[in-house]
């Protein structure tokens, strides 16, 4: 695999002669094509702009310069230009490379980009902070052809046409979607202006004539001259009506040429455009040939470029088929998607009935207006669309849509995890953000024949907006129809109440078999409408069982911690053991979050003197007890022993480390356990009944776990030792009331 160490990166491509590049493009695209067939991957738009990587990396060091991608799928080439070649066969799988830019990846990567045309306007606020900060480093964006259909992408055009500083944009063309300039004439000049000759006299030019005043009189002069010609003969673009210098067309698998425009854009003040073209799977014919089926491919032969295995019937693909039929049945249907025909299955629905297909592009928000208007005028509008992209929709649901109670169908595809792509494409938020919209219905079918009946009943018969939101791929063990109702009960039991909706359902199905094993009879409720949710069925189930349990792939909150807070904790960690030496224990709310404490801590302040420890997941009793035998082994050391723990885990009940063998724990977060659905039924049950819902759901619980993690360090009569409680939410009176009284007195 090729790889180039990321700290000669930029030195070692600025020496290569224009043969070497060209073998080093060649060798790129072997490796990329390689990698792709073992893990799958986006390939085409990757194949497309080998050489425009390369050059870019012998002009740019992206360690410190900044470079914006638009889509982020297209940064293969890119991580591996900078030393991450040999993690290629990890992409996009669990625990390797993500598919995308991510800076806690790589300094190389400046910005997430999962998301499309957010890229100039990114890179616009990064070359303002940069001048108003008195930084020097060059900032450039490279923005696909496709991503410039969104409007997102001319709000970031708009603003960086003002800009006064260096900002370059690099526009990718490789679907032709630029009008071309006419003419013969046209192209001659457009070659003209990129020769080198030209640049170079155009910087000598400009240098001498702004020496002094006449100079400068003399170059506004044939400078206005020249802008006149060029926009009588070389049709002006749009780029240059909004303030940006416009360079090209230029071949854009030319490393030599590319690298000549692009040092010349760089040393530019003010905003510049470099249009470059490309063509999209270069160098491997089976993508050069269909650039669209190998945009992103599941795992193939790369000799043939025909996938490992034939690909399943999937939700999508049901989806499409279903609105097609209806759509035969009812000339009011009509189908939006947003740049997404073939992943959310609508390609023979636009071949079929292309007069009530509509594709408008990478814009969500539009596509929910247009479908807005259209069902205030009596359509019925159906608009599918990936979870993760909804999201950008969110103010056109509310205003334009839900405002008027218009019937807009929204076929919610990639509900729930997605896997490969990572967390910028899993659709784990729109369940809540949908229930939030007013006067919305959400159905979650967890089968291709439940979605086939709840997409006729939302289109044919629905009143106001309603969603439909389905998984990704095929189907698991459940393949019935549970039928109209809002939620049934699949299963009964009397020992505890399980529910779940979606695809999740089938996990649920398998953990219902293993409690049978184990002599527990669970009771399974499927939720077919989950907004607005009607908890009569599991209120009810749960008065028989006495226990609930709701499995959700989605998640209510994005979280607040960030590097300062872990930085801080860290701080307050080694404030605490300094002061005494012994063996102490941090419980963390969670294993990624224990993860990054432990790290941190390490990293600023580990070393001799201090061993730092960390429970695993699904420990094995004799790692449970080897774990706990190096507190009992150290008591008697004169260092610092740190073991790092999960909050509510194996260690925070039930072990036994008297005197010396624990001295202090210390305990991040109140234990509140995440917002679930399970959590909002019993909440709203208690409300009911006159008491704090929130108390009993949330409050209670999570103080439950910490008081069991604080009981290690403490007892017996003879033990003594520290509690910290590292979350200023423990001064609020409704937690302090629930202090021991032994607690009553405690410093801050």
């Amino acid at each position: 695999m090729t790889t180039i160490d990321e700290k000669h990166s930029g030195p070692l491509l600025a020496g290569m002669s224009s043969s070497q590049c060209d073998a080093l493009c060649t060798q790129l695209r072997e490796d990329l094509v390689r990698s792709v067939s073992q893990t799958g991957g986006h390939l085409a738009a990757n194949l497309g702009i080998v050489e425009l990587m390369v050059a870019i990396h012998q002009v740019m060091d992206t360690s410190q310069d900044r470079l914006v991608f638009d889509v982020g799928h297209q940064c293969y080439i890119h991580k591996m230009l900078t030393g991450r070649g040999e993690a290629m066969n990890t992409i996009r799988q669990f625990g390797g490379l993500s598919g995308f830019p991510k800076p806690k990846e790589s300094v190389h990567d400046a910005f997430i980009a999962g998301h499309a045309s957010n890229s100039v306007a990114v890179a616009v606020g990064m070359a303002q902070a940069r001048d108003f900060l008195g930084n020097d480093y060059k900032v450039a964006a490279l923005i696909g052809d496709g991503a410039l259909t969104g409007g997102l992408a001319y709000e970031g055009l708009t603003n960086g046409g003002a800009c006064k500083g260096q900002l370059l944009v690099i526009l990718n063309d490789n679907g032709m979607s630029i009008t071309r300039n006419v003419g013969g004439v046209a192209e001659h000049l457009a070659r003209q202006r990129l020769k080198p000759q030209y640049l170079s006299f155009k910087k000598f030019y400009r240098r001498v004539m702004n020496t002094n005043f006449v100079g400068r009189k003399v170059y506004r002069f044939t400078h206005h001259l020249k802008e006149s010609l060029k926009h009588t003969l070389l049709p002006c673009s749009m780029f240059e009506n909004m303030g940006f210098t416009y360079l090209g067309p230029v071949n854009g698998h030319n490393v030599e040429a590319l690298a000549r425009i692009l040092r010349y854009a760089l040393e530019l003040e003010g905003p510049v455009l470099l249009h470059v073209r490309t063509v999209k799977g270069k160098g491997y014919p089976p993508a050069e040939k269909n650039p669209d089926a190998f945009h992103g491919v599941a795992p193939f032969d790369p000799e043939t470029g025909e996938p490992q295995k034939a690909a399943g019937e999937n939700f999508s693909a049901v989806f499409g088929r279903k609105l097609l039929d209806l759509a035969n049945t009812d000339k009011r249907v009509c189908a939006l998607t947003a740049a997404m025909s073939s992943g959310t299955g609508l390609e023979e629905f636009a071949q079929k009935l292309p007069e009530r297909f509509f594709d408008v592009g990478i814009e969500e928000g539009g596509a929910v207006s247009i479908a807005s208007g259209m069902a205030s005028q009596g359509a019925i509008p159906v608009f599918a669309v990936y979870s993760t992209f909804l999201q950008r929709a969110y103010d056109m649901l509310l205003h334009d849509m839900a405002l008027s109670g218009l019937h807009v169908v929204l076929g919610v595809d990639r509900a729930g995890l997605v896997g490969e792509d990572g967390e910028t494409h899993q659709g784990v938020f729109d369940v809540a953000y949908l229930d939030s919209i007013p006067g919305i219905t959400v159905w979650s079918p967890s089968s291709f024949a439940e979605l086939e009946r709840t997409l006729e009943e939302a289109v044919l018969y629905g009143r106001g907006p309603v969603a439909i939101r389905y998984p990704r791929g095929g189907e698991g063990i459940y393949t019935a129809d549970s039928g109209r109702e809002r939620a049934v009960v699949l299963r009964p039991g009397r020992d505890i109440t399980l529910v779940s909706y979606g695809s999740m359902i089938n996990e649920v199905l398998k953990a219902a078999q293993m409690l049978e094993e184990q002599g527990i009879s669970p009771e399974i409720i499927k939720l077919n409408r989950i907004t607005p949710l009607d908890p009569g069925l599991v209120l009810s189930s749960v008065r028989r069982t006495g226990a609930l349990l709701v499995a959700e792939d989605v998640t209510s909150k994005y979280t607040r911690r960030s590097e300062d807070e872990y930085g801080n904790i860290a701080r307050y960690i080694e404030e605490i053991v300094k002061n005494r030496h012994g063996n102490y224990m941090v419980f963390c709310p969670s294993y990624a979050f224990m993860r990054i404490i432990y790290e941190r801590y390490v990293d600023n302040f580990g070393g001799e003197g201090r061993e730092c420890i960390l429970q695993s997941e699904s420990m094995s009793e004799a790692e449970r007890e080897a774990f706990l035998e190096r507190f009992r082994r150290a008591g008697d050391e004169d260092r610092i022993l740190i073991g790092f723990c999960v909050l509510g885990g194996i260690f925070g009940e039930g072990i036994d480390l008297k005197r010396d063998s624990l001295i202090g724990v210390m305990i991040v977060g109140t234990g509140l356990p995440q917002v679930s659905r399970e959590k909002e039924i019993l909440m709203d049950y208690f409300e009911g009944n006159g008491e704090s819902g929130f108390d009993y759901a949330y409050r209670y619980p999570g103080m439950n776990k910490v008081l069991q993690a604080a009981g290690r360090v403490i007892r017996t009569a003879q033990d003594i030792g520290i509690i910290a409680l590292l979350d200023e939410r423990f001064l609020q009176p409704a937690y302090r009331r629930l202090f021991p009284r032994e607690w009553d007195k405690f410093e801050t």
